[in-house]
């Protein structure tokens, strides 16, 4: 599927510019019997419903036309929101020193769930600062990682 998302990215995200908002993801998904085309977009001002509107009529026939996706999807454009999943090198780089939340597939120290400050990374590590201990997570353990944003 990170074929699709590659491609997906690829053709929109140049008409997501012209239009004046950036392409934060693209992910493409299987939830029940349906498929889904995520794309989330941004800027500095915020994403309205009429944002998502525009980009979707300049991307929907691209896409069409473009016909690599060969099920039925449903295409959805919105914004990546406050608290953004992070699954791209760039995400992690633009979000050192900010808050995250992550959540693993196996505990470390019976804790499942981890929360602090995103300190820096590598190829097979994430480190966070956590109540002032440094934490190393191998990525391969990482099965959702996520800003966070304190209300």
């Amino acid at each position: 599927m990170a074929n699709i998302e590659e491609k997906v990215q690829t053709i929109v995200e140049p008409i997501i510019e012209e239009l004046g908002y950036s392409l934060y993801d693209v992910e493409y998904a299987k939830e029940g019997k349906d498929y889904f085309l995520r794309i989330f977009i941004d800027n500095e001002t915020g994403i309205s419903l009429n944002d998502c509107e525009k980009v979707t009529n300049a991307i929907n026939d691209v896409l069409d036309n473009e016909d690599y996706i060969k099920d039925g999807y449903f295409l959805e454009v919105s914004s990546p929101g406050i608290e953004r999943i992070i699954r791209k090198e760039k995400h992690l780089e633009q979000n050192i020193g900010n808050e995250v939340e992550i959540k693993l597939f196996r505990p470390i120290d019976k804790q499942k769930n981890l929360s602090g400050t995103l300190l820096r990374y590598d190829k097979e590590s994430i480190y966070l600062n956590v109540n002032s201990e440094e934490k190393k997570i191998e990525k391969q353990n990482i099965a959702q990682i996520k800003t966070k944003y304190n209300w």
